[in-house]
């Protein structure tokens, strides 16, 4: 898979909650703090504003824009920012498995949003290299995101029999084109191994380490890979992604050390020459150093969490 595909595989993430917003007038609607989610939602038609807590201006969205809220902060949308809100717990409780929530008539700005946890063990993998907001304005060739939108508000609208089944995959395509956009779009200075990608050496070089993370890699055949000298490839990995090509190993590595131990429960004795480690106790301290305690301790704390949730 491309290194996209992997860390998503890893955050796992998971549809929450899908809904349709029919509004109509004037209004404002709060929605709380969401820890460890990223919400994404796009405007059918009419236009709205979003604003989110802590970032300085309110951001107008048009007929056919879409949106990422990836840091989980609380959020207002509204026909007019300076609006009281209302809470959006008093509005919704219907829409959590799907439907279209109507406010005074509806008929002037219609959206669909979906809601996604991820996994916490490894949510900051993506949320940190993201912006509080992602303003995603719309563009003729979109066509994949702009069916996706479409296609769930027919959903939403006249649910049909394995209709929640296909709400679920067209979420996940709405996050995904988002991400992909904003990859696209993504300035020249964004910092993060996600706008790495966008550089054809350093998301060559990235896709190496993802596709063989037991190979010990030295700097120089990564450098060769990208098509770049050893000094101007550590230099322009770390200017880019914000730290070296084998410190990202190293944490790459432990990403999915920890999975396995979550999901598996392979002992450290598995793990460490499948990762391309020499010796337990090498492995032992850089998953110590990355993750913040030892593998077994992680290993107990992800089964009470799975236990947890049963």
């Amino acid at each position: 898979m491309d290194p996209l595909s992997d860390v998503l595989g890893l955050l796992k993430p998971r549809n929450l909650m899908s809904a349709g917003f029919d509004a109509g007038g004037p209004w404002s609607v709060r929605f709380p703090d969401q820890q460890a989610t990223i919400k994404c939602g796009a405007v059918v038609s009419g236009t709205c504003w979003v604003t989110v807590e802590g970032v300085a201006a309110p951001v107008r969205l048009d007929a056919g824009a879409s949106f990422l809220l990836p840091s989980g902060r609380p959020f207002r949308l509204a026909s007019d920012p300076a609006l009281p809100p209302v809470e959006a717990g008093t509005m919704f409780p219907l829409a959590r498995h799907g439907g279209v929530v109507t406010i005074q008539g509806g008929g002037e700005t219609f959206l669909v949003s979906s809601r996604f946890a991820l996994d916490g063990a490894h949510a900051a993998m993506l949320l940190r290299v993201l912006p509080p907001i992602i303003h995603l304005r719309p563009q003729g060739e979109e066509a994949a995101l702009r069916w996706s939108v479409e296609r769930m508000m027919q959903e939403l609208r006249d649910p049909q029999p394995g209709s929640a089944l296909v709400i679920q995959d067209l979420a996940r395509m709405m996050l995904i084109e988002g991400l992909r956009r904003h990859l696209a779009e993504a300035p020249q200075g964004g910092v993060g191994w996600l706008f790495a990608l966008a550089d054809r050496r350093l998301g060559a070089a990235i896709g190496c380490l993802h596709d063989a993370p037991a190979h010990r890699w030295t700097l120089a055949e990564l450098a060769a890979r990208a098509g770049m000298s050893r000094s101007t490839f550590a230099q322009h990995f770390r200017e880019k992604v914000g730290t070296s090509p084998l410190d990202y190993l190293t944490r790459w590595r432990m990403a999915l050390a920890a999975e396995r131990l979550a999901r598996s429960g392979d002992p450290v004795s598995v793990l460490a020459p499948a990762l391309g480690y020499e010796s337990e106790s090498a492995f032992s301290t850089a998953f110590k150093r990355v993750m913040g305690c030892s593998p077994r301790v992680y290993g107990r704390q992800a089964a009470a969490r799975e236990a947890g949730t049963r």
